[in-house]
């Protein structure tokens, strides 16, 4: 049988296996040699991590240009998640997401993509040169949180920008909501748009019939795939997908190359390799208790007087086609605490690390790692700060999601323009010259070249008071941001 029929195989990580047991002298890079040259950090990791810690040779094939085994893995995964190409990242769904646009767009030419978009989308372009033409997502005012994008509002911005190149989609959105995508590309496939479709927190929807379905197999022509958040790889370990069509293999493989480093980690490559085979063999089983620990992770947390853990009952509202329900969501507001202070209290109190936070809600991934054991700890926790910390009014609610912006330069423009520096408190109706946003998860507040707000201005106060990790901005403190216009110098 051929290897790539047999999901069995891991072909890149046998192979790595078996040069490590070779027991090669080596005197190429890295120059840690198997770990002899960071002994305090090998006597932690193990020697083994350090071993298969390697460079390009020809017994496990290079990245840039992949003949032997990392071409026979990037073609298993491919298979096992239905598309035509795969491309191991090594730089995360970041470089993913930037090669999708690159390849999709030359400069000047214009994108349609929704606003809660990951930082990833705007660098992408600032690298294409393209133009961004924003779709407002559907906003869940009682949640506080962006869904998806609603199959009008792209007829209609469609309808405006006949001319796009493509359209860029988020299945799902942190929060786990799925946009109407096959109806979507039926659309866009209509007028000739190319449609990619950023899946970081998808990685698990091929492999169980629970979820919602993949782009691959809804029919997008791109999707970049962080195998590392839900799949079971290393951190910053993604995959990008194509379906021959729209976009040519090669000038994806240009792009990639372009952006990725020459000397692509070994281990982040073959756990992929790994992860990829355990989807496929084992996908069903695993989610399947996935699925079970989770809601009935839901159905706890809901009897608790102030928590909502919201889920498949949001189908059928504006932006939600469908739910991934593998993503924990918990709103708090009744309990008078916001979520980012449940948050830091699930940490500090109870040594709990959930995703992310914002003003009314928690998130918890739960994927292939967990167990009943973790879950039932963080339901207990939640329990707990609900009996012990609530307060006795609520959170009110206020307007938690910026609608789109005004974008009056291009990315790319903005970004290499000369800017000056002034005060946040300052900044209303300046042209951003950078982006600020909450990291996690990533989305921009505001981007480069569009302008600042006084509902900008608020919402990054509020984080910050909130203490949240703020991220973009020159200033690490984000008391100051760089605006369009001449002054202390460019870039």
């Amino acid at each position: 049988m051929s290897y790539y029929l047999n999901q069995n195989q891991t072909p890149l990580f046998t192979a790595l296996k078996e040069h490590s047991q070779k027991k090669v002298i080596p005197f190429d890079v890295p120059g840690h040699k198997q770990g002899r040259g960071l002994k305090e950090f090998t006597d932690f990791v193990g020697t083994t991590v350090m071993e298969l810690d390697v460079n390009s040779m020809k017994s496990v094939d290079n990245i840039c240009n992949p003949i032997g085994v990392i071409k026979e893995a990037k073609e298993l995964a491919a298979y096992a998640f239905g598309s035509d190409h795969a491309y191991f990242l090594v730089n995360g769904t970041t470089s993913g997401v930037q090669a999708m646009i690159m390849s999709a767009c030359e400069p000047g030419d214009k994108i349609i993509l929704p606003r809660n978009a990951h930082k990833s989308a705007i660098a992408g372009l600032i690298l294409a040169g393209a133009l961004p033409i924003y779709i407002q997502p559907e906003i869940d005012e009682n949640l506080g949180i962006a869904m998806g994008v609603s199959v009008e509002s792209v007829v209609n911005i469609i309808g405006r920008h006949p001319d796009a190149k493509a359209i860029f989609l988020i299945n799902p959105t942190y929060y786990g909501a799925t946009s109407d995508i096959k109806e979507i590309i039926h659309i866009a496939r209509r007028n000739g748009i190319a449609v990619l479709v950023d899946e970081a927190h998808g990685a698990h929807l091929n492999f169980h019939e629970g979820f919602p379905m993949s782009a691959m197999e809804l029919g997008a022509d791109m999707s970049a795939v962080s195998t590392h958040k839900t799949g079971g790889s290393l951190t910053q370990s993604s995959i990008l997908l194509l379906k021959e069509g729209a976009i040519d293999p090669y000038t994806v493989k240009k792009n990639l190359n372009l952006m990725q480093t020459t000397s692509g980690s070994y281990l982040l490559m073959a756990s992929i390799d790994v992860a990829r085979k355990q989807l496929a063999t084992e996908g069903e089983e695993i989610f399947t208790r996935v699925l079970k620990l989770v809601r009935n992770a839901r159905a706890q947390i809901n009897k608790v007087d102030g928590l909502y853990a919201f889920g498949t009952e949001l189908v059928g509202n504006p932006g939600v086609y469908d739910f991934d329900e593998s993503k924990l969501g918990v709103n708090v507001r009744k309990l008078g605490l916001t979520g980012f202070e449940v948050y830091d209290i699930l940490i500090d109190e109870y040594n709990i690390q959930v995703e992310l936070a914002d003003y009314y809600n928690i998130l918890a991934i739960v994927s292939v790692g967990d167990e009943e054991e973790q879950v039932t700890a963080l339901v207990e926790a939640l329990k707990d700060i609900a009996e012990k910390h609530r307060r006795p009014e609520e959170i009110k609610v206020i307007s938690n999601v910026l609608k789109n912006p005004d974008a009056i330069v291009s990315p790319r423009d903005a970004y290499y323009s000369s800017k000056k520096v002034v005060n946040i408190e300052d900044a209303e109706g300046e042209i951003s010259g950078e982006s600020i946003m909450a990291y996690p998860p990533g989305i921009p507040i505001v981007s480069p070249g569009e302008r600042i707000t006084k509902d900008m201005i608020d919402h990054i106060k509020l984080l910050k008071e909130e203490e949240t990790l703020i991220q973009g901005t020159e200033d690490p403190y984000a008391e100051q941001v760089r605006v369009l216009g001449q002054g202390n110098g460019k870039g």
